[in-house]
C-alpha cells in the first residue's frame, strides 16, 4: 500500500541519518521532490497526501545512490544557497553554506555607494555568488565569468530560474590572463576560486573528492595561485573606492591578506564563518 510523502520523508530522512548525513532532513527533502516531480512548495502543501508505488520505487533508487556517496545535490540537480533554489551539475562545485558569508559581507560592504554597482562573479561555477547578490541589489548589474564553459551554461540556467537574465550576463574568461578592457569596471570584484593545494586533494572527502570537478578545486601547490592571478590581473577592473572580496580556505586569510597589502589594496579586513573559521578576506581600491 502506498505511503504518505510525510511517511516517505520521514524514512529517507533516518536512513540518511544513520548513515552519517549531516544535513539529512534538507537532503531527505530533496531527494523526495525530485522523486516525485514536486516544488518545494507543493511537497510542503501535500505532505498528508498518498505517493505511490512508482514515487517510492523512485527515492528508494535515489537514496540508494545516496548512500552510495553521491552527493544529493548531483542527484537531484538542485541545491538551496542563500534562500534561493540553484540548479548545479557535476560540472560545478555544490555551493556550500561557508560561501554565503562571502555573500553577506559583499552586501555589508556594499551598503550606500555600491549598492546599484556593477558587480564581477570571478570563477563563478554555479554563479551561485553573482546571482545571489544580483537578487539582493535588485538596481545591480553582475558578470559572472569562469573558463569553464560546462560551469558557464550551469550558471546561465541560474540566472534564468532567478529571473535575473536581464542583469546578469555570463562571459567566458580566465583569470590567470589580463582581462578583456570591453569588461569595463566593477564597484564590487568577488571571488570564490580554486584554494585546495593540490598535494591535498586526494585527501579530500570522498563525496568531494569523487564527484566534483578537480578544476574548481586545485589552487596549486601553495592554494594561492588564483589569488596571485586575480590580484595581478583582474584587479584593473576595480573602481577607485570599490571592493574586492575573496573566499579563502582554512588559514589562508592571513596570507591573502597580505597579497591584498602588496597589491596596492588598503582597508583589509577579514570575516569569520558560522564555524568560527576566517572565510573572506577583502580589500578596497
Amino acid at each position: 500500500m502506498p505511503k504518505t510523502y510525510n511517511k516517505l520523508f520521514i524514512a529517507t530522512r533516518q536512513a540518511l541519518r544513520d548513515a552519517g548525513v549531516e544535513g539529512c532532513t534538507l537532503e531527505a527533502r530533496l531527494l523526495l521532490s525530485a522523486a516525485s516531480g514536486k516544488s518545494r512548495e507543493a511537497l510542503l502543501r501535500d505532505m498528508q497526501l498518498y505517493s505511490s508505488d512508482e514515487i517510492e520505487a523512485t527515492l528508494a533508487a535515489l537514496t540508494a545512490r545516496r548512500l552510495g556517496g553521491e552527493p544529493a545535490a548531483y542527484i537531484t540537480e538542485r541545491w538551496e544557497f542563500y534562500g534561493l533554489e540553484l540548479k548545479v551539475t557535476p560540472s560545478v562545485l555544490i555551493p556550500r553554506s561557508d560561501t554565503e558569508t562571502l555573500v553577506h559581507q559583499a552586501l555589508e560592504l556594499a551598503r550606500g555607494r555600491w549598492e546599484d554597482a556593477r558587480i564581477l562573479d570571478l570563477c563563478t561555477g554555479s554563479g551561485c555568488v553573482g546571482c545571489a547578490l544580483a537578487h539582493a541589489l535588485p538596481r545591480s548589474r553582475a558578470v559572472l565569468l569562469d573558463n569553464s564553459l560546462d560551469a558557464l551554461e550551469v550558471a546561465r540556467e541560474n540566472t534564468h530560474l532567478l529571473g535575473l537574465d536581464a542583469r546578469v550576463e555570463c562571459i567566458a574568461g580566465d583569470v590567470t590572463r589580463p582581462p578583456d578592457p570591453s569588461l569595463g569596471s566593477f564597484g564590487l570584484i568577488v571571488s570564490n576560486p580554486p584554494y585546495i593545494r593540490r598535494s591535498e586533494i586526494p585527501l579530500l572527502d570522498p563525496s568531494v573528492r569523487d564527484f566534483e570537478p578537480h578544476a574548481a578545486l586545485d589552487g596549486g601547490e601553495d592554494g594561492l595561485d588564483y589569488y596571485r592571478a586575480i590580484l595581478e590581473n583582474d584587479v584593473l577592473l576595480l573602481r577607485s573606492g570599490g571592493w574586492l572580496l575573496f573566499e579563502v580556505g582554512e588559514e589562508q586569510a592571513h596570507d591573502v591578506s597580505m597579497l591584498l597589502r602588496r597589491a596596492g589594496l588598503r582597508n583589509v579586513g577579514a570575516v569569520r564563518d558560522l564555524y568560527g573559521t576566517e572565510r573572506v578576506v577583502f580589500g578596497k581600491k
